[in-house]
C-alpha cells in the first residue's frame, strides 16, 4: 500500500505479524480471546460484559460465545468506553490497526521523506516591468562610474545590459543624476556621453534622451535650483562635443509645446553659451575641464607644483606636471599664482622667470594664456597690496622683463595702457575707497556684525560710491564659500533698508555684469553665481522684477551679462522660486571671530601635546581664513613662551614654507604679539628677552618684512579690525 512507504523497518515487522494474527483469528474465532480475556469474562469484576451480551444478542447475530468480539474495547482504567462503529476507536485512540483511509501526515524529518509526495499549491507571482528593471540596473552602473571614473567599464556594463530600445532613458538618468552633483560628476557625464556616442548608443537615442530631459525639467527644478541653466549647459556641451547636431536646437523648439519649460532651457543654451564668443572653450571648461578634478582641486595642484618647483628648481619637471594637468585653457591660473609666489618670496623670482621662459619656448603656455595671467594679476593688485605692500611696484618691473625676454607679448603693455588699467591712471579717491571697502567687507565676513559694517561704511563718507561697494562685496563673496555668499545677500538686504537706494543696487549690478567676462577668468562659475545673486535680490525685495529689465537695458550690446539677467529672470519666475532661491546657499552664515579663535586655540593645543605638523597645517587651511592667519602666529608665539615649547616655531616654519602663512600675515602676528608684551610680562618676567630671540629666529628664516622693528611701537602694519 502507498502508506507503507512511510513506515520504518520495525513498524513494517509489527504490521506483518499483526496481519498473520488476523488471518489466524479469522479461521478460529474461539481463539480470538486470550486466556486473560477469558478469565476476565468469567470474573465477577467484569460487570459490563453481561450488558454487552444483552446488546449483542439483541442484534440477532449469535456467535460461538454470544459475544460480538469485533466491538470489544478495554480501558486501562477499567472504565467502560463506548466503541466507535467498525472499531475505528474513540477519543484518544489511534484508530484501526490497518486504517489507511484517513489523512496522511508527511513528516519532512522522516529519512524516507519524498518531496514529490507533498500536495501541490499554486503560487501567484507579479509580472515585472522590463523598463523598471532596466532603470534599476542603470542606476547601479552610473553609481559605480561616478565612483571609479572608468569609462570602459561603464560602456561594457551597458552593452551587457542590452535593451538598446531603452537607451534614451539611460541618457535621461545619467544627466539628471549628474545635475544634482558637483562639477566633477557633470564633467564625467559629458565625457561618458561622448564615449558612448555611436559605438554603444546611436545618435537618435541621444536626441530622444535630451528631449525626455527637456520635458521633465519642470520637475527637476524642484530639487535642483539651477536646473534650467545646468541642463542648458549639458545641451550646449553636447553640441560642442558633436554628439548633438546644431539643428537640434531649432528642431526641438518646434517640437515642444509653447507652454513647455524646456523652451526656456533651449533659449539659455542658444543665447548664453552657443552664441557667446569662444563658446567652445567657455563650455568645455565650465566644470573644470577634467573628469577627475574640480576647479578647486586644479588650483590646489597648481599651488603644490609651484611650491615644489621653488624648492627643487627643476623647470623640466614643473613643465611636465603642468602638462599632465590637462587644462591648457586654465594655464592663466598657473601664470597668476606663479607671479604671486614670486612677489611673496623674493628669492623665488629668478626661478619663476626661468619657468615662464621654459614653458613659452616649449609652447606649453600660449601667449594669450600668459597675457591673461598678467591681466588677472593686474586686476587684483589692490587686494594683493594688502598682503604684499610692494605688489604694484614689483608687477611694474615684471612686465617689461617678460617682454624683453620674449615670453610676454609686447602688445600686452599697449592694451593695458589703452584700457586704463595701469595703477597710476586710477583715480586716487576711488582706489582708496576700494581698499577701505575690502577691509570692511573682510571684517564683516569674520564678525558677521552688520551694524558695525554700516557704521564703517558711513564713516567712509562716499555715498556716491555705493555701487562700487556692492560690486566689491559680491565679487569677494563669489570667490568664497556658501557661508560668505549667504552673508553678502543678507547684508545687501540690510544696506537697502538703511543706506542704499534701489538705483545704487541697480548700478552696482550693472557694473558687475559689464565686467562678468573678466570675473569669469578667475571665478569659472561667475555667470551662474551672478544670476543667483540677482534672483536673490528680487526674492528679498531689494529689486523689483522690472529692475531686471532696467539692468539689461543698460548693458552694452553683445554683453554676456545679458544672458545672466535672462537666467536670473528664469530663476525668479520658476515654480517654487522663493523657497529654492532662499536656500541656494544653505541659509547659514557659519561661525564668527570668537569661534575661529577657539578653533585656532584647540588645534594649537593638540599640536603642542604631540600632534603631527602636517595635520596642524591641514586644520589651519580648513579654517578658510588666510587673512586671519596672523591670529595663528600670535597664539603660537604666546603658547611657545608660556609652555616653553619651541615646537610652535617648527609649525610656523612649515606654514611659511608651504605658503600657508604669508610674510605679511607673519609680520602682523609678530606685531600683535609685541603689542601685548607688557601684559604678558606680568606672567612671564623674561617675555621681552624671549620675544627678541623669536624675532631674530624669524628674520633669519625670512619670515618678516624688512620694515619690522621689534623695538619700535610702530611696527604694527595695517592690522585687521578683527584683531
Amino acid at each position: 500500500m502507498a502508506s507503507e512507504r512511510f513506515l520504518t523497518d520495525e513498524q513494517r515487522e509489527t504490521l506483518k505479524i499483526a496481519s498473520e494474527n488476523i488471518d489466524n483469528l479469522s479461521s478460529s474465532p474461539k481463539n480470538f480471546l486470550s486466556p486473560r480475556s477469558r478469565s476476565l469474562s468469567s470474573s465477577p469484576k467484569s460487570s459490563f460484559l453481561p450488558e454487552h451480551h444483552a446488546k449483542a444478542s439483541g442484534c440477532g447475530k449469535p456467535g460461538a460465545s454470544g459475544l460480538s468480539v469485533k466491538h470489544v474495547r478495554r480501558s486501562h482504567s477499567g472504565k467502560y468506553i463506548r466503541v466507535k462503529k467498525d472499531g475505528g476507536g474513540g477519543k484518544g485512540t489511534w484508530g484501526k490497526l490497518l486504517d489507511t483511509d484517513g489523512d496522511v501526515h508527511i513528516d519532512q524529518n522522516d529519512p524516507n521523506y519524498d518531496s514529490g509526495e507533498e500536495p501541490y499549491q499554486l503560487v501567484g507571482s507579479s509580472i515585472s516591468d522590463p523598463l523598471d528593471d532596466y532603470k534599476k540596473a542603470v542606476v547601479s552602473i552610473l553609481e559605480e562610474y561616478f565612483g571609479t571614473g572608468v569609462v570602459e567599464v561603464a560602456a561594457s556594463d551597458l552593452k551587457e545590459l542590452g535593451s538598446s530600445e531603452f537607451h534614451p532613458y539611460f541618457i535621461k538618468r545619467l544627466v539628471s543624476m549628474a545635475m544634482d552633483r558637483h562639477g566633477k560628476e557633470k564633467e564625467m557625464a559629458s565625457v561618458l556621453l561622448s564615449a558612448l556616442y555611436a559605438d554603444v548608443i546611436n545618435p537618435a537615442h541621444i536626441s530622444q534622451g535630451f528631449i525626455l530631459l527637456l520635458e521633465s525639467v519642470d520637475d527637476l527644478s524642484v530639487d535642483i535650483p539651477d536646473a534650467f541653466n545646468v541642463l542648458a549647459l549639458f545641451i550646449a556641451r553636447a553640441v560642442v562635443d558633436d554628439i548633438l547636431p546644431p539643428a537640434f536646437i531649432k528642431k526641438v523648439q518646434k517640437t515642444l509645446p509653447e507652454s513647455s519649460q524646456g523652451i526656456k532651457v533651449i533659449q539659455i543654451a542658444e543665447k548664453s553659451y552657443l552664441s557667446a564668443p569662444h563658446h567652445a572653450e567657455l563650455v568645455e571648461r565650465k566644470w573644470g575641464g577634467s573628469t577627475h578634478l574640480t576647479v578647486e582641486e586644479v588650483k590646489k595642484k597648481i599651488a603644490d607644483l609651484l611650491r615644489e618647483y621653488v624648492e627643487s628648481g627643476d623647470a623640466v619637471e614643473a613643465c611636465r606636471c603642468i602638462r599632465e594637468l590637462g587644462v591648457s585653457f586654465f594655464h592663466h591660473e598657473v601664470v597668476k599664482r606663479a607671479l604671486v609666489l614670486a612677489m611673496d618670496i623674493r628669492t623665488a623670482e629668478p626661478l619663476i622667470m626661468k619657468l615662464f621662459k621654459e614653458a613659452s619656448e616649449e609652447g606649453l603656455i600660449s601667449t594669450s594664456q600668459m597675457a591673461k595671467g598678467f591681466s588677472r594679476l593686474e586686476d587684483s593688485l589692490d587686494d594683493l597690496s594688502l598682503d604684499i605692500p610692494s605688489a604694484k611696484s614689483l608687477y611694474q618691473s615684471l612686465v617689461p622683463r617678460g617682454i624683453s625676454e620674449g615670453w610676454l607679448d609686447p602688445s600686452f603693455l599697449k592694451t593695458t595702457a589703452e584700457d586704463g588699467k595701469l595703477p597710476h591712471q586710477d583715480d586716487e579717491k576711488v582706489k582708496s575707497y576700494k581698499e577701505e571697502a575690502v577691509t570692511v567687507i573682510r571684517e564683516y565676513f569674520l564678525s558677521d556684525d552688520i551694524p558695525e559694517l554700516i557704521h564703517s561704511l558711513e564713516e567712509l563718507g562716499a555715498p556716491q560710491l555705493n555701487p562700487v561697494f556692492l560690486k566689491k562685496l559680491i565679487t569677494l563673496a563669489m570667490d568664497r564659500k556658501n557661508r560668505e555668499k549667504e552673508m553678502a545677500s543678507v547684508l545687501l538686504s540690510a544696506l537697502h533698508i538703511e543706506i542704499f537706494s534701489t538705483a545704487d543696487v541697480v548700478n552696482g549690478f550693472v557694473m558687475l555684469l559689464e565686467s562678468s567676462e573678466d570675473t569669469a577668468l578667475d571665478i569659472l562659475d561667475a555667470s551662474n553665481e551672478l544670476a543667483l545673486f540677482l534672483a536673490r535680490a528680487v526674492i528679498d525685495d531689494v529689486l523689483a522684477p522690472l529692475n531686471l529689465d532696467e539692468i539689461a537695458s543698460q548693458l552694452p550690446a553683445n554683453c554676456s551679462g545679458t544672458a545672466t539677467v535672462h537666467m536670473a529672470r528664469s530663476l525668479v519666475f520658476s515654480r517654487h522660486a522663493g523657497e529654492r532661491i532662499l536656500r541656494c546657499w544653505g541659509g547659514g552664515t557659519g561661525w564668527a571671530v570668537e569661534d575661529a579663535k577657539d578653533r585656532i586655540m584647540k588645534l594649537l593645543e593638540e599640536y603642542e601635546s604631540g600632534g603631527v605638523v602636517g595635520e596642524a597645517c591641514r586644520c589651519i587651511r580648513d579654517l578658510g581664513m588666510p587673512f586671519f592667519n596672523h591670529e595663528v602666529v600670535k597664539k603660537a608665539l604666546v603658547m611657545a613662551m608660556e609652555k616653553k615649547n619651541d615646537r610652535m616655531l617648527d609649525l610656523l616654519q612649515e606654514c611659511f614654507s608651504e605658503g600657508l602663512i604669508t610674510m605679511n600675515q607673519m609680520t602682523k602676528g609678530f606685531a600683535r604679539f609685541k603689542d601685548a608684551l607688557d601684559d604678558l610680562a606680568l606672567d612671564i618676567p623674561n617675555a621681552k628677552e624671549k620675544f627678541g630671540c623669536y624675532v631674530e629666529h624669524a628674520k633669519g628664516r625670512g619670515w618678516l618684512l624688512p620694515s619690522f622693528d621689534s623695538s619700535s611701537a610702530d611696527a604694527s602694519i595695517g592690522l585687521d579690525a578683527a584683531s
